[in-house]
């Protein structure tokens, strides 16, 4: 039957040991199953199973991979500051910035030939909006994102707990000014809530840029590799010039994961009252918003990809294509003829 693979048949009076000689190459185990397209593409259940949850997978572990280094770096830099904890600081805004990059580089590294890399919210609502996305993957992808950037951050309070004891002053305080904005963002004192969105919107844009831009053909083929590389260096330039107001989230899943987390430890409600819903309308709203401006002004002004809302053939072009293949063939047939 087509799909199934047949094993090795054995007369009664061939050697037992046949199928156990390490040498033997028509051993089932080490038959190469893409060299036949008769068989199964799965050589074993799992691998059924695994074919159909590694994309959400691979934006799991590239969301946690994300905020593992992230908040690490976060908390890293600035709980070593407190003489309690360290002699000497032992990072500064510099490595911050840089876990975050290399974080981001390495989630889209893990996960870009799995899942296409997005380890975004923002980034999967645009290309869902501009480049032909399917919206069905769109819940699952966003709900793997978050979970990632959840347990991530989770690592890290389980990390730094003690040091962030010390320097709250004790394990039932937490407070959003001393550790809480350490996993997720908030906006400076003396930022307006306008200022705030905006910040989050243009950061995001131009993330959504660089990826647009580095992805493009008409900029050349990149080389294997390269693409998680260019990614580092947007996040660091926006994280190093755009950071200062409300920390660059820039990813809903990398705001909300390490929210929530912080709210089930114990600094409570207040992660979520902050400006009243700050945690929804800037690092989550802002993104979104910002990605898919973005992505639509990208596509409209250099993209010529078909696979964009903006480069859609009309009803009049493809009369005129269908019309124009339909004399071709014509003339081709009575040439021959």
């Amino acid at each position: 039957m087509t799909g199934i693979i047949e094993k090795p048949r054995h007369s009664e009076t061939s050697n037992n040991s046949y199928s156990t000689r390490p040498n033997d190459m028509t051993v089932l185990g080490v038959v190469d199953f893409a060299d036949c397209d008769q068989c199964s593409p799965y050589p074993n259940r799992w691998s059924s199973i695994r074919d159909h949850i590694s994309a959400p997978a691979a934006e799991f572990m590239g969301a946690f991979i994300l905020c593992l280094l992230g908040c690490g770096g976060n908390c890293q830099a600035n709980l070593s500051a407190n003489k309690s904890v360290s002699a000497s600081p032992a990072g500064d805004a510099v490595t911050s910035n840089l876990s975050w990059a290399i974080g981001l580089s390495l989630g889209v590294w893990i996960s870009a030939n799995y899942s296409g890399g997005h380890v975004n919210p923002a980034v999967t609502i645009a290309f869902a909006t501009v480049r032909g996305f399917p919206w069905r993957k769109v819940p699952i992808y966003i709900l793997a994102q978050l979970l990632g950037a959840l347990c991530g951050a989770g690592v890290v309070y389980a990390t730094y707990f003690k040091a962030i004891d010390i320097v709250e002053g004790g394990s039932d305080i937490r407070t959003i000014a001393v550790s809480g904005n350490l996993f997720a963002t908030y906006a400076a004192d003396y930022l307006p809530s306008v200022s705030a969105f905006f910040a989050e919107f243009i950061g995001s844009a131009m993330l959504l840029t660089g990826i647009f831009m580095f992805t493009d053909k008409k900029n050349g083929p990149l080389p294997a590799g390269v693409l998680p590389v260019g990614i580092f260096f947007v996040i660091l330039g926006i994280s190093s010039a755009l950071g200062m107001d409300t920390g660059a989230a820039l990813n809903p899943a990398r705001d909300l994961g390490p929210r929530i987390l912080t709210a089930m430890v114990g600094y409570g409600g207040a992660v979520f009252n902050f400006r009243n819903q700050y945690w929804l309308w800037c690092p989550i709203l802002g993104p979104i918003f910002g990605m898919i401006v973005a992505a639509f002004f990208y596509d409209t002004m250099l993209y010529r990809g078909l696979e964009s809302v903006t480069n859609r053939p009309s009803e009049e072009a493809e009369r005129h294509h269908l019309h124009s293949c339909a004399h071709t063939k014509r003339t081709g047939v009575a040439g021959i003829v």
